[in-house]
């Protein structure tokens, strides 16, 4: 029988504010203070289920820089348009994640889906960021458009299921490439069930809350929105029961342990790197987005 992981506290947002002019966000990560016991993960923004009126403009964040990590969207209500200065372009609707690796250097902008902004409706999205290692953070960037039906689901009984997006959970792979071991699993829980979720031991791990009502490991609370629980690094596993309708997502991934310098837009291991690579980007060596009529 596995150890059970710790949950060694709670935890809300330490920032409600806006992300341009779209994306009314929760930050869990980092202004919790978790940002150290959840290596490799650098930031996490929910944005609760929020109704936009129509509108002739798209809402969002336009052109704009990153370096040295990778960002991590997950669409649960609306649709986001993204292009890059890498040539990538695509649209991801509900369900859909798209993962992007900044790496050496992108430019991109993120804004409400065309035909989203025209009709207005209900707008809910994660973005995680995921620091890459030294050795991979000038590598090239790379781009996975991940549609929901390319997601495995695992069946945790009672009507409750896992979306495995990265990693492995009960021998079920999910199709993210990643530079380090990580697990990221969209837990949609029905209310009265118990469901055991494994997740390998030395690895950083969280349970976050989007809204429901859980007990994680037959005594500790979790409930509301915008919600999470930081676990211990040993153990293997975490026992959840669901008191009402919830979904959560689980994040583990094995430390990188290596120095964070984050400025803005740019995370490196030095002051140094950051002040190169804003310099970079000054210049035009991550390119520049065209404009689009």
């Amino acid at each position: 029988m596995s150890t059970q992981k710790e949950v060694l506290g709670v935890f809300e947002a330490g920032s409600n504010h806006w992300v341009g002019d779209g994306f009314p966000v929760h930050n869990l990560i980092p202004s919790s203070g978790v940002d150290r016991q959840i290596d490799p993960f650098l930031m996490l923004d929910y944005v609760s289920p929020t109704e936009f009126l129509p509108s002739s403009r798209p809402r969002g964040v336009g052109e704009h820089p990153h370096r040295g990590f990778e960002t991590v969207t997950i669409a649960y209500q609306g649709a986001v348009e993204h292009r890059d200065s890498a040539g990538n372009a695509g649209t991801i609707f509900p369900g859909d994640v798209q993962w992007m690796t900044a790496a050496s250097g992108v430019v991109h902008e993120e804004l409400h889906e065309r035909e989203f902004t025209k009709a207005g409706g209900t707008f809910e999205m994660v973005q995680l960021w995921v620091n890459l290692p030294k050795a991979f953070k000038m590598s090239a960037p790379r781009y996975q458009a991940i549609a929901s039906a390319q997601i495995p689901v695992v069946d945790l009984g009672s009507g409750s299921t896992a979306r495995v997006i990265a990693g492995e959970l009960d021998g079920v792979r999910g199709p993210a490439k990643t530079f380090t071991a990580v697990n990221l699993f969209d837990l949609d829980l029905k209310a009265g069930s118990k469901v055991e979720v494994k997740i390998p031991a030395g690895h950083q791990a969280g349970l976050v809350l989007l809204h429901g009502d859980v007990v994680v490991n037959g005594s500790s609370a979790i409930s509301g929105k915008a919600q999470m629980g930081l676990l211990s690094a040993g153990g293997e596993s975490v026992a959840i029961e669901a008191h009402a309708d919830s979904v959560l997502l689980v994040l583990s991934g094995e430390p990188i342990g290596e120095p964070v310098a984050s400025g803005g837009p740019f995370v490196m291991n030095t002051q140094a790197e950051l002040r190169q690579a804003m310099e970079d980007y000054r210049a035009g060596k991550m390119g520049r987005l065209e404009y689009v009529q």
